[in-house]
């Protein structure tokens, strides 16, 4: 079947005339897949209904934040009472506190500031990592997406990664238009997954190096996990080195599993970060992320250090309530049920792109995961870029056509929400074979 699209499609016709591209980020145009973006006029639980009244399973989850699944009624409630009390203040609230005391108490660190936006807190923790340090190189790892900040848009994933951009190796050029070389030249990029690499790196410029920066468990060029040890191994040569070890988990944290990604390796193997980026679900659904990390460094920021940095809506009561009624209802409970519906959506989609002879590697960090159109594991960015394309644009559609929304770029994450019960993944398990033999038609099309 096909969903009407009209009413969505007249909406990106006016939308286009006042937004570049139609869109507020670029993966939402469909330009990876093709065809009318969907204009999603209300949500609730696992599901999405679009201004045409056709009904999806969600599988992005707002890209990570709705663990708890879309309106959920205690976070409902807590942020209509917040918003009764006014939205923005200005001030310091008790919301705010709250929340720093439920993520420190999850996490290694000591102390956290909040911010808007994963971007900000990406940014801000760089600044800091060169402020504590006073040295000015970044090491980062090509695929690796931390915001559009300007000195990490050089061999990015995700939107980059869609959009064809040039990737390049070693001290970088910039990613995008708009970015100077001056911003990238000081920004080391590495193939991810790779210790000679980093090795070699910290052998040549240790003694400039400021921080290394690394998705925790790298999400936006697929899921990509870091291999058995490659994250303890990232912290130890940091430390030998007088650098710091940021881990980003803007979507990993509270999101891969109770306690992030650090949860699955760190917790584990007994060693911790120096400073990490937390959002996504740290916010509920509203715009709020944080970084974080060891009390002596992070005292170095103002107005306790020299190190400026500073935001209006920074620990906004309104999100910070949201993120704190989310994580207090985040329970193991809840990650054991997420992670059951995805086992069965997984190895569904396994099984059912294996029938239809299509390639595929299902790839998982806790309780995220994705699917590669290829025949190979995919443990770095290049592995990724060998996806076929046109496969996932023919699995995509069929899917969407069936009730069921996946991530629009095939260098994307697959998320699930507690709310997704027997009937959403049921909904999932019906669309799956059509979509796998349409992946294997679109593929045998973009060979000819």
């Amino acid at each position: 079947m096909t969903f009407s699209t009209a009413r969505s499609s007249a909406l990106f016709d006016r939308a286009w005339a006042v937004t570049p591209g139609g869109v507020n980020s670029p993966v939402r145009a469909f330009n990876a897949v093709g065809g009318t973006p969907r204009f999603i006029e209300s949500a609730a639980g696992a599901w999405l209904r679009d201004v045409d009244g056709n009904e999806y399973v969600d599988l992005i989850c707002s890209w990570g934040p709705m663990l708890l699944g879309h309106a959920h009624p205690e976070v409902q409630a807590a942020v209509a009472t917040a918003v009764a009390r006014g939205t923005s203040y200005g001030t310091p609230t008790v919301p705010e506190v709250e929340l720093a005391e439920e993520i420190v108490a999850r996490t290694p660190v000591d102390k956290i500031r909040f911010v808007s936006s994963g971007t900000e807190a990406t940014m801000s923790a760089i600044r800091l990592a060169r402020g504590f340090t006073g040295r000015d190189v970044i090491v980062k790892f090509a695929g690796c997406y931390h915001g559009h900040v300007d000195s990490l848009l050089a061999s990015a994933g995700s939107g980059l990664a869609t959009l064809g951009q040039p990737q390049d190796i070693a001290f970088a050029t910039p990613g995008t238009p708009g970015v100077p070389a001056s911003s990238t030249e000081l920004t080391l990029v590495l193939p991810y997954n790779d210790t000679d690499a980093v090795e070699k790196a910290f052998a040549d410029h240790g003694d400039r190096i400021a921080c290394l920066i690394t998705e925790a468990a790298p999400g936006n060029m697929g899921v990509v996990p870091p291999a058995p040890g490659f994250n303890r191994f990232l912290a130890t040569i940091c430390a030998a080195n007088g650098a710091l070890f940021v881990s980003d988990e803007v979507m990993t944290g509270f999101r891969a599993s109770r306690l992030g990604q650090w949860g699955l390796d760190g917790a584990v193997e007994g060693w911790q970060p120096d400073l990490m980026t937390f959002g996504k679900v740290m916010g509920g659904g509203f715009p709020a992320a944080a970084f974080g990390g060891r009390a002596d460094v992070m005292s170095q920021l103002s107005p306790e250090g020299p190190v400026y940095q500073a935001g209006t809506l920074s620990g906004n009561p309104i999100a910070t309530t949201a993120g704190l009624a989310t994580l207090r209802l985040a329970t193991d409970e809840v990650y054991e049920r997420i992670s059951t519906a995805g086992e069965t959506i997984k190895e569904a989609c396994a099984a059912a792109l294996t029938a239809a002879g299509v390639p595929h590697v299902v790839q998982a960090s806790g309780t995220m995961f994705s699917v590669f159109f290829t025949d190979q594991p995919v443990r770095d960015f290049d592995d990724a870029q060998r996806t076929d394309t046109a496969a996932y644009r023919g699995f995509f559609h069929a899917m969407l056509d069936r009730g069921v929304y996946l991530p629009p770029s095939a260098y994307e994450a697959w998320f699930l929400s507690s709310a997704h019960d027997d009937r959403a993944v049921q909904t999932v398990l019906d669309a799956l074979p059509a979509a796998a033999s349409a992946a294997a038609h679109s593929a045998l099309e973009g060979t000819r």
